[in-house]
């Protein structure tokens, strides 16, 4: 029975993993997509091994922090412990596969956590915890990063891309200074692919390490080889949806666009990681898209698009709380 639990909780962190290469990781390359400085070929190779290479060598530290940070697991049963880690990566799986079927980009972050108190309040009505238990500081921080990530994001894009261009596009060759731009905005986009993969990897494995029982302990390697295992081949099968939502149809964008919004995002999620904020990269990257796109005039943004998008913002943790919740129910009661 515990062999077959096991082997199901793999397959579960396994299908969030791919969830998360199918749509965060996608963040990483879209503007490089949108403004054509790669083939989504060669984004899917180039993602798939720094997103895994990322998640292997730098991944185990957020691990730890997903997995205990929000719910005190170490205060429950562990058999409840694993049935509400298993049902919280199931729930945010499964909104995930929603959104990137609809070309959402939404954040995994938000997702897993969502779902992980979801899991708590299960625990809270069934008197396991108290609903003060619940580390609700983290919850008001993330809720803080939906506000300022996209606007510092947007705000940084915009002054970025406005100073490339009177400083340089209007002083030189427009074609020549693109070409340029072209090569620094891969550079900029493998090093997001790589940070995206250590970070990011830890909302599938952080629960996954939670239900297998990882807690105050080193997560083993092959935790993180199936993270990014699952991330890669995420991106690879279904990853288009959201690059091409992200690269193609918020706004136009050019190698001087697309580095702006890199440099920026980049810029935006090391600043909060310094103050130890969470923060989403999903969040930074299409606000400062929405900002490249404000540079060039309101017209330039397709705002029905952005507001599809603010609203499955909205919508991710109270759906990934709800699935959770109603997974975990089930589960307590026929497992």
């Amino acid at each position: 029975m515990i062999e077959i639990f096991i082997l199901f909780t793999i397959a579960v962190g396994l299908y969030m993993a791919w969830n998360i290469g199918a749509n965060d990781a996608a963040n990483s390359m879209a503007t490089s997509y949108g403004s054509g400085a790669l083939t989504l070929k060669q984004i899917i190779v180039i993602a798939s091994v720094l997103e895994f290479a990322g998640a292997v060598l730098y991944g185990k530290r957020v691990t730890h922090t997903i997995a205990k940070g929000i719910v005190p697991i170490e205060s429950l049963d562990p058999h409840l412990v694993a049935l509400g880690a298993l049902s919280a990566i199931l729930g945010a799986s499964l909104w995930i596969t929603v959104a990137t079927y609809y070309q959402l980009p939404v954040s995994t972050t938000h997702s897993i956590v969502g779902a992980m108190v979801g899991f708590g309040l299960a625990a809270v009505s069934q008197n396991y915890l108290s609903i003060g238990d619940i580390q609700w500081g983290v919850l008001y921080k993330i809720v803080l990063s939906w506000i300022l990530s996209p606007i510092m994001g947007a705000i940084l894009a915009f002054l970025i891309f406005t100073v490339i261009r009177y400083a340089i596009l209007m002083r030189f060759e427009v074609s020549a200074v693109e070409h340029i731009f072209k090569y620094l905005q891969i550079l900029t986009a493998c090093y997001m692919a790589f940070a995206h993969g250590s970070n990011d990897v830890a909302n599938a494995t952080g629960p996954m390490a939670a239900a297998m029982g990882y807690i105050g302990a080193e997560t083993p390697p092959w935790v993180l080889v199936i993270g990014g295992l699952g991330i890669a081949v995420g991106i690879a099968t279904w990853g288009y949806r959201v690059i091409e939502m992200v690269g193609k149809r918020i706004t136009e964008l050019t190698p001087t666009r697309g580095f702006s919004a890199e440099f920026a995002t980049a810029t935006t999620v090391l600043f909060a990681s310094s103050l130890g904020m969470p923060i989403s990269t999903t969040h930074t990257l299409v606000g400062s898209v929405i900002g490249v796109g404000f540079a060039g005039g309101l017209a330039s943004v397709d705002l029905s698009v952005v507001k599809r998008i603010l609203a499955s913002w909205l919508l991710t943790v109270p759906i990934a709380a709800g699935i959770a919740i109603v997974l975990y129910t089930l589960m307590v009661v026929f497992v």
